[in-house]
């Protein structure tokens, strides 16, 4: 057999590249439900995230910071709010274009609800970094924003509803999103 013909095949046996992401999407999220769990943080972190449903949190920062400002700025404040609760609506549209569903893993069931049994990409991740991003370009504090944004997008994959996939990806749109704000 020529040494082409066994590189050949080779390559046909070998893993995909996205059966190696897969694998290793998968891997990250097992590691993240049987690591640092206990009744209590399993509460905490639930709890925590549920801030961060529908884009909650963010919405709530957002009117604040426009009912709290006047004149452009207030303007600038509600188009940031509104390019937020936009990136919500889009992420929705996406989930169900996509059709992912979410993880399962034998043994280790979801720890929160969820809206819908589709996973990808993040809303959690899409909204938080969207805000994060329009909010720090008005002046609010960068690294608190990113801090919840990437601390809420984290919790989903420690609650067993998102792969980390889904999260990387709602934090690359919500980023995109969030530097179309005025």
């Amino acid at each position: 057999m020529s040494a082409s013909t066994q590189t050949s095949r080779a390559w046909a046996s070998a893993p995909s590249a996205a059966g190696r992401a897969r694998a290793l999407d998968f891997e990250l999220l097992r590691a993240a439900r049987t690591h640092a769990h206990d009744a209590a943080a399993e509460r905490a972190v639930g709890a925590f995230s549920a801030l961060g449903e529908h884009a909650a949190v963010w919405l709530g920062l957002g009117m604040a910071a426009a009912a709290l400002t006047q004149g452009e700025v207030r303007r600038r404040w509600i188009s940031a709010t509104l390019t937020v609760g936009a990136s919500y609506a889009l992420n929705t549209g996406l989930k169900f274009a996509v059709g992912r569903a979410r993880p399962t893993l034998p043994g280790l069931p979801p720890l929160v609800r969820t809206p819908t049994q589709l996973s990808f990409p993040s809303a959690h991740a899409t909204t938080g970094f969207c805000a994060a991003r329009a909010y720090s370009r008005l002046g609010a504090p960068r690294l608190p924003l990113y801090a919840l944004a990437g601390s809420l997008a984290l919790s989903r994959v420690y609650l067993g509803v998102h792969y980390p996939s889904d999260v990387v990806a709602g934090a690359l749109l919500g980023t995109a999103l969030g530097g179309l704000s005025v």
